[in-house]
């Protein structure tokens, strides 16, 4: 049963990147799939990191995520050891732990007595970390252990994936924003020339006066001209066209 938990979650990790699914709920299907992988587990969190400190965190139950906060709040736990040495950390006593004197005792007193924490390495660098608890104690064989360090193989390429196609949304979307607010800015220059017989530079000056003077950005007032504008142009049209309707 166990190769075939396994194996099975491969398969689901496999069809993750498929769809166009938001960062943290991919990061939260992969930790689900962790805990259906690995022999013993009871929960699983992903931990992503930039400059090598701790930042999207997900956990599949929430007993994971207290004592996912517990470490970072602390400082130390077999999570930030696990970035540090780009080895696994393995606890199934996490009351009596030596190693993490503080954290260990308070997850121990939440019932949360083994910890399986997963580097997910890259060629080059270590780009998260999956840490995997039950309440019992000593819930990780070296089998568990194995099939973690098997799962976090392609665990690691598919979370660095999940990454990159996350940043490629977001650069996008702040294209698309750039773009829009340059062709509003535009047409708001185009306002105040018509109004005022300036050029573009003294029209762009008085827009960023008066952008200051409102406390608006300069694309939040250009949307601002441009709608007045628009609704002054229905307005006369409506009225014209009031007018010829009443003319003899």
């Amino acid at each position: 049963m166990d190769e075939d938990d396994l194996a099975a979650s491969l398969t689901g990790l496999a069809g993750l990147l498929t769809g166009l699914r938001p960062l943290r709920e991919t990061l939260i299907q992969i930790a689900e799939l962790a805990v259906q992988a690995i022999p013993g587990a009871q929960g699983a969190g992903l931990t992503m990191l930039e400059d090598n400190r701790p930042q999207t965190v997900v956990a599949s139950a929430e007993f994971v995520r207290a004592a996912d906060d517990v470490q970072y709040r602390l400082g130390e736990g077999p999570c930030l050891l696990a970035v540090e040495t780009g080895r696994t950390q393995l606890s199934g006593s996490l009351g009596g732990e030596t190693r993490w004197p503080r954290y260990g005792p308070r997850v121990g007193r939440m019932g949360v007595h083994s910890v399986l924490s997963l580097p997910l390495l890259l060629p080059d660098r270590v780009v998260g970390v999956m840490n995997v608890y039950a309440h019992a104690k000593d819930a990780f064989g070296p089998h568990a252990v194995r099939t973690g360090e098997l799962f976090a193989q392609p665990v690691a390429v598919s979370v660095h994936n999940a990454q990159v196609l996350a940043q490629s949304q977001r650069l996008v979307s702040q294209l698309q924003e750039a773009l829009t607010s340059r062709a509003v800015i535009d047409q708001a220059l185009g306002v105040i020339m018509s109004r005022t017989g300036s050029g573009p530079e003294e029209a762009f000056e008085r827009l960023r006066t008066m952008s200051q003077t409102r406390h608006l950005k300069v694309a939040q007032l250009s949307r601002v001209l441009v709608d007045e504008a628009v609704g002054r142009a229905r307005a006369r049209q409506a009225t014209t066209e009031g007018l010829g309707q009443t003319t003899p």
